[in-house]
């Protein structure tokens, strides 16, 4: 007997509409052609060249951690080589691809730091030196407290925006405008009782002036590279080096002294910084202001998760983070020490203070989130550095970058395509041959199977950076093979049914229920290989195993949903229940002097 209610025209109608409304999402990404691999279309070479003390094991370490980040959902199939012990070469499907230089060569030091003396506080006693920002109405001088810009491109020394919304007043102290951090339990930690100046990153090393900005000040040095500025060394912190929470509110004199003589570059640029965790620093935040931070309260080391993402309600992107349970617990003690005080702690990445907010609400379990005028692109490059870590070596300035062309000839691609459409074409001819009206069926399910699986590569190339190879081609014509072996499993399950004396409604039911326990198994053995592929490989395989996967999934979602209703919606008919000669279950296929009549599905 048929499953109790079940309706096949219903379950058709429901799958199609699912089907319409994949391609609507594509059409609304406006995307028509899916991304192809190195292979296929070429893309971007960046050659790092390492500095320093370099060793073969961090050479490859560096490597592994690039190839995450440029393969951080595992489907764009980058390639990332080392060569001669001492470079990094990133391959990058798509052409002109250096918005993703910053992600690979950055080094992700993540650390969260207390605020002892800012431009904004008089702990330090000397008022800090004012820094020559051109900015905002060109009226003169700001103090290093005054911000034209929030700048989130995750704290790379000089890409910074033009200030667009900051310093209306040249002259005058706009105090502690930077971007906030933000909190998953709504206690927003704001960064000062005004609004944060929006930004706009650009794509140079140095900052175009603005429409405010003094003539002068643009006309000195409009093609001066940024200063490469050294902070002073503030010393090991005393004796309260080892108690942050207190060093902060008593910063020795060493360190009070190596603050109020420093003074940040004036174009902007980081400072180089020895970033020791257990020492306080001296250190500049990206509009120029100086602070005097403690040892670090917490470490990039101690984060579990960081990704991207718009909180619901809202419009903007922010940088989710997730601490483990020894992170949690101290960022817990630092909210409770800086709650409902003035205080300030810092965001420092790679050296640079990002952002130093203070504490609106205490912190009990571990989630942050660091908001700011982020793009997409900006949000997902510091999400996907701070997830996969920090590099163990430094790499030189300026690497190179080029344009490179594919691999493999187009008459390769060409040939590929054909001989998987003659492929197909060799299947659905022998399932009408050997099946005849049932092949119908067959033809219709390889039909949809292709329809689904294009808008599939089509949305997933723009959600999760799915590239096209040949490989990747080769994994979805096996695909072919699956799903018509689904259908033949299935109609030889009908056959047998019919043979035992069951009509074709009570066949078409019974025989499904067999069916499907075996392609059920059948397709989990697939899925199982794909997933080690996918897993274990790297480069063109993983993709393999992506593609083979993918296919493998929805020739189950046709199975289920096209298949098996389509054929209980055609043993309604005479021709097909009564055994008709061009039907496939005549009595001749069967091997029967008659077709089984009667029974209700």
């Amino acid at each position: 007997m048929a499953a109790k209610g079940y309706r096949p025209g219903r379950v058709l109608i429901f799958f199609f509409v699912g089907v319409i409304l994949s391609y609507v999402l594509v059409a609304m990404n406006g995307v028509w052609k899916p991304q192809l691999g190195l292979d296929l279309q070429g893309g971007t070479r960046i050659t790092l060249t390492a500095t320093g003390d370099v060793t073969e094991e961090n050479l490859e370490e560096a490597a592994d951690i690039i190839d995450q980040r440029v393969n951080a959902r595992g489907v764009s199939e980058s390639e990332v080589t080392t060569q001669s012990g001492e470079y990094i070469v990133v391959e990058i499907p798509g052409q002109s691809r250096r918005d993703l230089l910053e992600t690979v060569e950055r080094q992700a030091q993540l650390r969260f730091r207390l605020v002892a003396c800012s431009p904004s506080s008089n702990r330090c006693g000397t008022a800090a030196p004012e820094v020559q920002i051109p900015q905002g109405d060109g009226q003169g001088p700001l103090a290093p407290g005054d911000d034209s810009q929030a700048g989130q491109d995750g704290g790379k020394a000089g890409e910074k925006g033009d200030g667009k919304n900051g310093g209306q007043n040249g002259g005058q102290n706009g105090g502690n405008n930077r971007p906030p951090l933000a909190w998953a339990d709504d206690a927003t930690a704001a960064a000062s009782d005004d609004a944060s100046p929006t930004a706009e990153p650009t794509d140079g090393a140095t900052a175009e002036p603005t429409d405010g900005e003094s003539a002068d000040s643009a006309s000195e040095s409009p093609s001066e590279s940024p200063t490469v500025v050294e902070a002073p060394d503030a010393g090991d912190g005393g004796n309260l080096a080892d108690k942050p929470l207190e060093w902060y509110l008593n910063p020795d004199p060493a360190a009070i002294k190596a603050y109020n003589e420093f003074q940040c570059p004036a174009d902007g640029t980081a400072p180089v910084v020895e970033d020791d965790p257990d020492k306080p620093i001296v250190t500049c935040g990206e509009e120029g202001e100086k602070y005097l931070l403690s040892p670090a309260v917490v470490e990039g080391t101690d984060l579990d998760d960081a990704s991207a993402l718009i909180p619901p309600q809202e419009l903007a992107w922010i940088v989710s983070l997730e601490f483990d349970g020894d992170g949690a617990d101290k960022f817990g003690k630092v909210s409770e020490a800086l709650y409902g005080t003035d205080d300030q702690f810092a965001i420092v990445l790679d050296g640079q203070v990002i952002s130093a907010p203070r504490m609106n609400g205490l912190i009990l379990d571990g989630r942050a989130q660091i908001t700011g005028d982020f793009s997409q692109a900006e949000a997902e490059s510091l999400a996907t550095s701070l997830k996969f870590g920090a590099l163990p070596i430094a790499f030189e300035d300026d690497p190179t970058s080029e344009t490179i062309g594919p691999s493999l000839a187009g008459d390769q691609l060409t040939a590929g395509l054909w001989a998987g459409g003659f492929g197909l074409g060799l299947v659905m001819l022998y399932c009408l041959i050997y099946y005849r009206g049932l092949g119908i069926v067959v033809l219709g399910s390889l039909g949809v199977a292709a329809i689904v699986t294009y808008s599939m590569v089509l949305l997933l190339s723009e959600a999760a950076g799915f590239t096209l190879t040949l490989p990747g081609i080769a994994g979805l014509i096996i695909a072919v093979g699956v799903t018509a072996d689904s259908f033949i499993l299935f109609f030889e399950r009908i056959r047998d049914e019919m043979r035992e004396g069951k009509s074709m409604r009570v066949a078409v039911e019974s025989g499904w229920r067999r069916a499907k326990v075996t392609r059920l198994a059948a397709n989990t053995v697939s899925l199982l290989s794909a997933t080690i592929l996918y897993v274990f490989a790297t480069g063109v395989v993983k993709g393999f195993g992506f593609a083979l996967g993918l296919s493998t999934l929805i020739d189950l979602a046709v199975l289920f949903w096209f298949t098996r209703p389509a054929v209980s919606y055609l043993s309604k008919y005479r021709f097909f229940n009564g055994g008709g000669k061009l039907s496939g279950l005549s009595p001749e296929t069967l091997g029967m002097d008659r077709v089984p009549a009667g029974g209700k599905a």
